[in-house]
């Protein structure tokens, strides 16, 4: 299997894939292809995971591609513009993504539902309590708004961050979110009311433009509904 990342801004993703092999993706991720491609759809796992996917940013159901000739070219493109970044995972090795970031992975790897365990985070975290989880054997691609900046923190290594520029973490990175301190800093310093740690060892990978952060810039110029 081969892959090439096209564009700067408004990536594409082109896989080759060779007889036999695999990737999935969320139904309806694919943008065009060549060759003899056999799709299957399901929910792959069974419906109770299925579903905790759809928490996750994902859909219920999932489409994989084999390739039934010498060679087929499948291509994919982001929901926003970004970032195309791959991810190579050993057997049992995991990244936490936030959610809605995988595009698309080969058959190997498991794509789940992941928890933020400690209640404030959840609540003021950015992207809510549920994220995704990619683990190992093999290599996934995920989509990241914007510009992506990569930080390999030493152990007990702090960075405080606007938690909507978090895109993906080790499972090793302890997350942790305070309130910002200072009753000016509250009211005028533009940042919100919480701030995330992010505590090492372990590697970050961080977003110049969280979603909500675009999001909310557009909406300035939507026409407003007259009532």
């Amino acid at each position: 299997m081969r892959y090439r990342i096209n564009g700067t801004t408004l990536q594409t993703l082109d896989i080759i894939l060779e007889q036999g092999e695999s990737v999935y993706t969320e139904s309806g991720g694919m943008a065009w292809m060549m060759g003899n491609i056999e799709m299957k759809t399901n929910t792959r796992g069974g419906l109770v995971r299925g579903l905790a996917r759809t928490l996750a940013g994902e859909s219920l159901f999932l489409t994989t591609y084999t390739c039934q000739g010498n060679e087929a070219l499948i291509v994919f493109t982001p929901e926003a513009p970004g970032s195309i970044l791959p991810v190579e995972l050993a057997a049992g090795e995991s990244r936490v993504c936030q959610k809605d970031a995988f595009m698309v992975a080969e058959d190997g790897v498991e794509l789940e539902m992941h928890l933020r365990k400690r209640l404030g985070t959840g609540l003021f975290g950015g992207e809510g309590f549920i994220l995704q989880k990619i683990t190992g054997p093999g290599r996934a691609w995920v989509e990241i708004a914007g510009e992506v900046r990569e930080y390999d923190l030493a152990q007990g290594q702090t960075m405080k961050v606007d938690p909507g520029h978090i895109a993906m973490y080790e499972p090793s990175v302890s997350y942790s979110i305070d309130r910002v301190r200072g009753v000016r800093n509250l009211l005028f310093g533009g940042e919100g009311i919480f701030l995330a740690t992010l505590k090492g060892p372990g590697r970050v990978w961080l977003q110049s433009l969280p979603l909500a952060n675009l999001a909310s810039k557009l909406s300035t110029y939507m026409p407003q509904s007259s009532s």
